[in-house]
């Protein structure tokens, strides 16, 4: 708790004094006329302040700040078009579970019920997407609300919380005594529990673990580790959250996500115990709800959540325990390995499985070959190096062929949102300056926040963009393709230069159109210490590793007849 303080201030002053509290070190803004007192506490107050071209990259560097150190990212934005443009990041924090708390203008008490000058209902139109949406109705209670809203955001399933200012309010004087600084709640298993988990994996033949969802730590990675080294268990990760596990380890199986490798998705439906750390196990991971049958799976689930509520919201399980990842990966150090472990020869075989669909990618058509450019980096990028990257098809050769090595090496948004690639580089680059920071994006998805990179060039930031273009959204065609083939509709883009763009922008640029130009283009990019961004050309048919356009459409012909 900080000192206490009862002269009367502004209510812009005792929400940033209140922020400080918190340990707040950045927050993440588009400036408007509805929160300029806060703007004003902002100027000597000791907390960075990035300013950001649009609401939604605004949002998602709150979400990637929330995903990387598990206090919630701050996001400020103005009222009307403002937090509506927020929305996309407010909805990927809760899908993806991630601590977050957006504060937004609000017009002034006096003012509202009327649809004043872009007045929402923060509520009404928050209250699906949040797990709290309140109003600050009284300078007085900013200190409550700001304890409040970071307890929400942390504890239990994390997920954002948005919180309107009434203008009226944080001009407002105020005697407040000091904020206490909230921190999450450790939810550990109980003994009895872990207890019977230990029985039932001595009772196993074919086990398996997966690793999901937030409130992890490199400490939890680290001990979720040991226990899977005990045991000898394979273990996999949901659909990006590759990095809470190493992929090289001898007991990888695989990334447990969208077109998952067809030998994994068999292993995890004869699993005779399935035991689940953290996740929900919700459409991507499951495969579209195949994997695990509902509500009773053929599978012994073992379901590990830090949230009650989500323990039996879908799947039944055999056993359901009540626990964060961090405190229950510490008690599973404590149980004592069967000496004999039936499953061992499946676990190298679910490994030599993963390493098979995954070690060599497949030529694609095309002078600039995307899988052997990722194989590249694979072997290049440093174990440390941060990977963001947004939503599209260029995104399966990251998930399937790079390797995740450490924990918080990558940010990409479950939900599937387009565009979070940018913003989360410029997020992860200022919290930290001496990584190297790579996001990847399709043509499509780089134009959706592309314009965050004048926030790297104002900042110094010096990320990375890879813009995997084939000149359309590629998932929709290869859907459209799949369901209505040749009939191309509202698919086909047509797109900048890139690299132009970039160099427009004051960063370095690169246009590759072969892929033996990567490496060079790569190295000068780095080299030039400014946000560079490497404009990748790729044929449009190589739209998955396996399956070109033509090939999509000639059997969904075939099919239909």
């Amino acid at each position: 708790m900080t000192g206490s303080n009862m002269a009367a201030r502004p209510g812009g002053r005792i929400l940033v004094d209140a922020l400080l509290a918190q340990g707040v070190d950045h927050i993440f803004c588009v400036p408007g006329e509805s929160y300029l007192a806060v703007l004003d506490a902002l100027h000597d107050a000791p907390i960075a302040v990035t300013v950001c071209r649009q609401e939604g990259g605004a949002a998602m560097m709150a979400d990637a700040y929330g995903k990387l150190t598990g206090r919630p990212g701050i996001c400020f934005v103005t009222r009307g078009p403002g937090v509506t443009n927020a929305s996309a990041g407010i909805h990927i924090a809760s899908q993806d579970s991630t601590p977050m708390i957006v504060f937004v203008g609000q017009v002034e008490r006096g003012m509202r019920h009327r649809e004043a000058f872009q007045e929402i209902a923060y509520a009404q139109v928050f209250g699906t997407m949040t797990k709290w949406a309140a109003e600050i109705d009284d300078p007085h209670r900013i200190p409550e609300f700001v304890h409040r809203a970071f307890m929400t955001a942390m504890n239990g399933r994390p997920g954002p919380v948005v919180l309107a200012l009434p203008e009226d309010v944080l001009t407002e004087l105020a005697e407040v005594p000091a904020t206490p600084r909230a921190e999450p709640v450790p939810t550990s298993p109980s003994p009895a529990a872990m207890r019977r988990l230990g029985e039932m994996l001595a009772g196993a033949s074919r086990p398996v673990m997966v690793l999901g969802g937030s409130r992890w730590s490199a400490q939890a990675v680290a001990d979720i580790r040991r226990f899977a080294e005990a045991f000898d268990l394979p273990v996999g990760c949901q659909f990006r959250r590759q990095s809470l596990f190493d992929n090289t380890h001898p007991n990888y199986l695989g990334d447990v996500g969208i077109g998952p490798n067809p030998a994994l998705f068999r292993r995890l439906r004869e699993a005779d115990l399935f035991l689940l750390v953290g996740g929900r196990m919700s459409e991507m991971p499951s495969s579209s709800y195949t994997l695990l049958d509902i509500p009773a799976p053929r599978q012994q689930l073992v379901h590990v959540h830090p949230s009650a509520e989500e323990i039996g919201r879908v799947y039944a399980p055999a056993l359901g325990i009540h626990a964060d990842p961090a405190s229950f990966a510490a008690a599973a150090t404590a149980l004592t390995a069967p000496a004999e472990r039936p499953w061992a020869a499946q676990t190298r075989a679910a490994n030599a499985a993963y390493r098979a669909w995954s070690d060599t990618p497949p030529p694609l058509p095309g002078r600039a070959d995307y899988g052997r450019i990722m194989s590249w980096l694979r072997d290049r990028l440093p174990e440390d190096a941060i990977i963001c990257n947004g939503a599209g098809n260029y995104s399966i050769w990251i998930h399937r062929f790079y390797r995740f090595r450490r924990f918080g090496t990558q940010l990409g948004p479950t939900s599937g949102s387009m565009g979070y690639g940018t913003p989360a580089a410029v997020a992860a680059k200022r919290l930290n300056p001496d990584r190297m920071v790579v996001a990847f994006a399709g043509d499509g998805c780089f134009l959706m926040n592309g314009q965050e990179f004048a926030t790297a060039v104002q900042y110094g930031l010096a990320i990375l963009v890879i813009v995997v273009d084939n000149g359309m959204y590629g998932t929709i065609r290869m859907h459209q393709e799949r369901e209505y083939p040749g009939r191309v509709s509202a698919t086909d883009l047509t797109n900048p230069d890139f690299a132009m763009l970039a160099r427009a922008y004051g960063g370095h640029g690169e246009t590759v159109e072969a892929t033996e130009e990567f490496a060079p283009a790569f190295e000068r990019a780095v080299t030039s210490g400014k946000p560079a961004l490497i404009h990748v050309k790729v044929d449009p048919q190589a739209i998955t590793p396996t399956a070109t356009i033509d090939a999509i459409r000639q059997k969904a012909l075939a099919e239909a007849g």
